[in-house]
């Protein structure tokens, strides 16, 4: 080798050599000076070649064209270069030592990213054997020695362009491969005349044929539907040819394990200029999650997730189905609305974890409760005769289809109370419970779902004013009754606002001197729409909404402030007797309010009296006590009204703080021809005087009954035997008349 030879070898060593610093600046493509606005990176030509002088001419001649060259001496050293390098288009000889570039372009394909790289292939002239066997192995085009080097200069910008247009791509390829798999979607096209179908991958997975993604008979990937959704599938695919139609729709896949998935599968057609159905082009997505979330979400939204039984909204729906059905047929229906008595007590006394645990059970113990094919079921289906649901809270329906006789629905309903009347263990605790159900039956009571409802709910209310644990049938009286109560409940709100209520005030005699010892304070309603309202309908009503709240503090300001007028009319102090009802009572703030009053009118607090049922006293709680001593401390007398009629227990009535019982006026009506009713007063009376407690008899209309429980030696009564209630102004005009008599 002569010294020109070594010296340009020398210089490609330098320039050239990937593994040269300075060449593997100019391979990576590293400026000197930072780049403020960078333009687009010149081609990466890799070159193959065993002569050095060739690849030293090759080199220059590639620079000057714009290329990023890499240059590597035989196969081998290739295949290392063609990793670290990355280059877009590679020039190899085919003839070189160790391994020749037929074996090292087949090697190349096989290495990452050597798949769409163009590889040319340097050959003589007349050697066809090899560029056949180039094209063999994946090579990409060939040029011949002597080389052309200006044809060669555009065939490589063409061939790089070629190169990344299809590695760009390949590229998108993926990414689309890669989307389908995320989204679990696939593609397929049909032939209808060739009857083949084409799957992507993914929709191959889908399918559950992935061997065999790409072109199968459209009989094969029918198989794979659902047996019950094929050959629905196959008139829409058909419409899709013959008629132009697409369709979007769920069916179901049967998988080769045997296992099913829900695929969302949608289409179109697409016409030949003869207006043939030429291809059917569809996309296929695997929705099976989506379905089970949806269906679990669809079983939530329709189910009590304590019991699992049917909520409110499911029920609606199921006895629209009903109504229906029974419509058309003529049949008859009922709906059961049953409500668990006193089940608040199981909640304050035992926690809302026991409560929950006895709803379940009332839940399972209504199930079992109806009729031997009943389906008291998380759904609801034709032919299915009754179904139960929880609305929520303690309150449970039972809807009966087809009954026969009206009185099916109360032999159910007397079932379910006779299973509820049974003892409930929980853990260590046995639990008592009742319910009190309204039916109604369709279509007699009505043809509509909130209308049934709402006459189911009259009449469990109304089987609870009949004294509760019993069923009641809805009725038109019913309906009514509800509406006056209603009526009343909107008057009561207005007449608050209107002034329209006012007292009336029953003198309290005492038997032995005849003086007026007191008097009850009687709250009564003359309403501008209704006319005069007895206490016995709005003081329930008032009870049940709430609005005896503020009514009683209207009574008890306007009892205290005209009981302070009247101190200056009579002689000796006179006291007033307000009601208390069971919600101020349970108030946390009635101690609180009646001092207020108090002060605000200047009433000394031991000419007020509060009365409470004995129902209200008799509650055995430390609540209960503790109020009473609170208000007792305040000066207050306290009585317990309408005695005899509740449960006392004499142990427990001699520790609270009571200054009076009074004696129900139905003891005292049937006297003296009634011997217990005489029995029952006379025993009151001796026990309020061995506990130093004041009698006070109510109802007194007679003599005979005044002298009867003079005898027994009463303190006090009223009545009409003496006084009926009178106004207030007429109440002052009594207390001056009887102060000069």
């Amino acid at each position: 080798m002569d010294e020109t030879e070594k010296r340009a070898l020398d210089k490609t060593r330098k320039t050239s050599k990937c593994s040269s610093s300075e060449s593997d600046s100019l391979c990576h493509g590293q400026p000197d000076e930072p780049v403020l606005f960078p333009r687009e990176a010149p081609s990466r030509v890799l070159i193959v070649e065993d002569d050095p002088m060739t690849r030293l001419i090759m080199q220059e001649k590639l620079r000057q064209a714009n290329f990023m060259v890499c240059e590597a001496e035989d196969g081998l050293a290739a295949l290392s270069a063609f990793q670290d390098f990355s280059p877009d288009i590679v020039l190899m000889d085919v003839l070189m030592p160790r391994m020749d570039g037929i074996t090292t372009c087949s090697h190349l394909r096989k290495l990452p990213g050597g798949k769409n790289v163009p590889v040319i292939m340097i050959t003589g002239l007349g050697d066809l054997d090899s560029i056949r066997s180039a094209y063999e192995v994946g090579a990409t085009d060939f040029i011949t020695k002597p080389i052309q080097w200006l044809i060669l200069e555009q065939r490589l910008h063409y061939m790089v362009r070629a190169g990344r247009i299809t590695r760009e791509l390949a590229r998108s390829e993926m990414r689309l491969t890669e989307a389908q798999r995320i989204a679990r979607l696939g593609n397929w096209e049909w032939d209808p005349y060739e009857n083949l179908v084409f799957c992507s991958q993914e929709a191959g997975r889908i399918y559950g044929l992935e061997a065999l993604a790409g072109f199968l008979p459209a009989g094969e990937l029918l198989r794979c539907i659902h047996p019950e959704d094929r050959d629905w599938l196959e008139g829409l695919l058909n419409a899709v040819k013959d008629e132009g139609k697409s369709f979007s729709v769920d069916h179901r896949i049967l998988l080769p394990d045997g296992s099913q998935k829900v695929v969302h599968n949608q289409a179109e057609g697409f016409r030949a200029r003869d207006g043939r159905c030429a291809r059917v082009r569809g996309t296929i997505q695997d929705v099976t999650e989506r379905k089970h979330a949806e269906e679990k979400i669809l079983y939530l939204a329709h189910h009590d997730t304590l019991t699992g039984l049917p909520n409110r909204l499911l029920l609606k729906e199921q006895l629209a189905q009903t109504l229906a059905r029974a419509k058309r047929f003529e049949t008859m229906g009922a709906l059961l609305f049953i409500d668990l008595d006193c089940f608040k007590r199981i909640n304050d006394t035992l926690g809302h974890d026991m409560g929950d645990r006895l709803l379940q059970h009332v839940a399972e113990r209504v199930t079992l409760s109806v009729r031997k094919g009943d389906s008291v079921s998380r759904g609801f289906a034709e032919g299915e005769d009754s179904t139960v649901a929880r609305l929520g809270g303690d309150e449970f329906t039972v809807l009966l289809s087809d009954i026969r006789h009206v009185e099916d629905a109360g032999r159910v309903a007397r079932r379910i109370l006779d299973a509820l009347a049974r003892p409930f263990h929980l853990e260590l605790s046995e639990v008592f419970i009742g319910a009190s159900i309204g039916i109604t039956v369709f279509p007699h009571d009505g043809e509509d779902v909130d209308i049934l409802l709402r006459n189911a709910d009259t009449a469990m209310y109304h089987a609870k004013d009949q004294g509760r644990n019993n069923y009641q049938f809805y009725t038109r009286s019913l309906h009514d009754r509800a509406l006056y109560q209603l009526s009343l409940e909107n008057a009561m709100r207005r007449a608050l606002e209107k002034d329209e209520f006012f007292l009336c005030y029953q003198p309290q005699w005492d038997i032995s001197t005849g003086e007026i010892v007191g008097v009850e304070a009687l709250m009564r309603w003359h309403s501008e729409e209704m006319g005069p309202i007895p206490p016995s309908d709005f003081i329930p009503v008032a009870e049940e909404s709430g609005l005896i709240m503020p009514m009683g503090e209207w009574v008890l300001r306007e009892a205290c402030r005209e009981c302070r007028s009247w101190q200056n009319l009579w002689h000796k102090p006179l006291r007033v007797s307000v009601n208390l009802s069971r919600r101020q009572f349970k108030s946390d703030r009635l101690p609180e309010t009646v001092g207020s009053v108090l002060e605000e009118v200047g009433l000394d607090p031991t000419l007020l009296e509060l009365e409470l049922t004995e129902s209200v006293v008799m509650d055995h709680t430390e609540e209960t006590l503790s109020m009473l001593k609170k208000l007792k401390s305040m000066g207050i007398t306290l009585s317990i009204d309408d005695f005899g009629t509740g449960y006392s227990s004499l142990s427990y009535l001699k520790s609270l703080p009571i200054d009076i019982l009074k004696i129900d006026g139905s003891f005292v009506r049937d006297i003296p021809s009634s011997e217990n009713d005489m029995a029952i007063t006379s025993a009151i009376i001796a026990m309020a005087r061995s506990l130093k407690l004041c009698s006070v008899a109510e109802g007194v209309e007679t003599d005979e009954q005044l002298d009867f429980l003079r005898k027994c030696q009463c303190i006090a009564m009223q009545g009409f035997l003496c006084c009926p209630p009178v106004s207030g102004e007429k109440l002052r005009d009594l207390l001056q008349k009887h102060r000069k008599s």
